[in-house]
């Protein structure tokens, strides 16, 4: 999880401690997703709307 964190920080910035708990409860796949993802993103709107459609 941390490589796909740092990935993260580098490419939106800093990210806001409510979205890292977020993140810490992805599964595997969903992480791998994620990482997958974050190379489309270009601000942390992104990541928040990434996470958002992930909820049930």
């Amino acid at each position: 999880m941390s490589f796909v964190t740092r990935q993260l920080t580098r490419r939106v910035g800093a990210i806001a401690p409510e979205i890292q708990e977020q993140i810490q409860t992805l599964s595997v796949e969903e992480l791998e997703n994620l990482g997958e993802a974050l190379l489309d993103f270009s601000e942390a709107t992104d990541l928040e709307n990434w996470l958002n459609q992930r909820q049930p």
